[in-house]
């Protein structure tokens, strides 16, 4: 035995918001659109109850409009709309970072994440490091200690967000080398360089997803 702790991952219902939040974001799902909860759950081979907790998380984000009969319309999004749900994730993302440094986290966890996702990388394996980059994310919003801004992060997660200028390497190699900086400058328990570095890889999700969306 090893002694390695389970992989993390998202609540069933945040995956499946993270899901449809990444389509409508990136107009796969248009405005307009209606989705059933039944339709939707079978096409993402999971149960009614979770769906319906996504829907309304995603209700409550702006981005479907509950109606009656189990159905929700996607509305409209825009360049606003983007912009302001990664403020929202960098804000509330940067203070996490600044919580594992105030409370001088354990980061052998960390690192192993980290050097998985190196491995799965130099695999090829760019599927598998989609999960170990939302497991990170994870384990610092976990280390930062406080449940209610682990829980609202939850449910904004929207997945790793490639631009359309770079291919999917370049982009997995990014990520990697933003995640290593961030959690060095909290090894070095630097507050304001982590929330910055912070800062940094949320506003280039953004500018991602504002790529794909123009």
């Amino acid at each position: 035995m090893l002694g390695l702790k389970p992989i993390k991952t998202l609540p069933i219902r945040e995956k499946i918001a993270a899901n449809l939040r990444e389509a409508i974001l990136s107009k796969k799902i248009p405005a307009g659109e209606i989705l059933t909860l039944e339709s939707t759950a079978q096409e993402l081979g999971v149960s009614i109850t979770p769906t319906r907790e996504a829907f309304q998380i995603l209700a409550r984000d702006g981005l479907l409009e509950l109606e009656r009969n189990k159905r929700a319309v996607v509305l409209g999004v825009n360049e606003k709309t983007i912009r302001e749900h990664f403020q929202v994730r960098a804000a509330l993302e940067s203070e996490a970072c600044v919580l594992c440094c105030e409370n001088k986290i354990d980061l052998q966890r960390i690192d192993q994440i980290l050097k998985v996702s190196r491995e799965e990388i130099e695999k090829g394996d760019f599927e598998s490091y989609s999960s170990l980059n939302q497991t990170l994310h994870m384990e610092l919003w976990t280390a930062a200690g406080n449940d209610k801004l682990k829980n609202m992060l939850s449910e904004l997660w929207n997945g790793l967000s490639r631009g359309v200028l770079v291919n999917e390497e370049e982009y997995v190699r990014k990520s990697l080398k933003e995640h290593e900086e961030i959690v060095e400058s909290i090894r070095k328990g630097d507050a304001m360089e982590c929330y910055l570095r912070m800062q940094k890889h949320i506003k280039s999700s953004c500018e991602n997803f504002v790529q794909r969306y123009n």
